[in-house]
């Protein structure tokens, strides 16, 4: 099975699959629509509460063996559908990098929870588990007090920044 990646309208890509959930449901079988999402905490007036948000925001991702007419037309005729990556004319699957980050996220299920991380002596971020873990090298920024930590990395030809949160289990908060 491939992966393919569809641009649609930031906000609007869990309207978009149950539409065409709706109407493929008779090949519901073939093929297998993602949107991972984060579990971060969000503080409103003072009090903390879990939110999922997307991962990708204006992506999700299709797990289909090829894009066939039906699922282009359908998909196609969706509002606030943009197009397939690389493009409409050059349907390709994900390879490469952009397969091994989807990959990576999508190992630790389509909603993803925070990483348990320490820091060092030198206060560095170490992670012990979680979807933080190997990614190391990408984080560009840690925010101790939101519990949040901002990696950069490139994905469909750009270079995109993803905020991942993360649990302290032992050493300064």
């Amino acid at each position: 099975m491939n992966y393919y990646a569809v641009q649609v309208q930031t906000g609007n890509e869990e309207k978009i699959i149950d539409k065409a959930k709706k109407i493929l449901q008779d090949r519901l079988d073939k093929q297998n629509f993602l949107f991972p999402k984060k579990s971060l905490k969000i503080r409103k007036s003072g009090l903390f509460k879990q939110e999922l948000k997307p991962i990708f925001p204006g992506y999700f991702f299709i797990q289909v063996e090829n894009i066939d007419t039906e699922l282009y037309n359908t998909l196609k005729s969706i509002h606030g559908f943009y197009r397939f990556l690389k493009n409409n004319q050059e349907i390709t699957p994900l390879t490469g990098k952009d397969l091994s980050i989807l990959q990576h996220f999508l190992k630790f299920g389509q909603n993803i929870s925070a990483s348990q991380v320490y820091f060092d002596e030198n206060d560095r971020i170490c992670v012990v588990e979680g979807p933080l873990k190997g990614l190391e090298g990408l984080i560009i920024k840690v925010d101790k007090r939101k519990k949040r930590a901002k990696i950069k990395m490139d994905f469909a030809n750009d270079s995109i920044l993803i905020d991942l949160g993360f649990e302290l289990i032992k050493g300064l908060e």
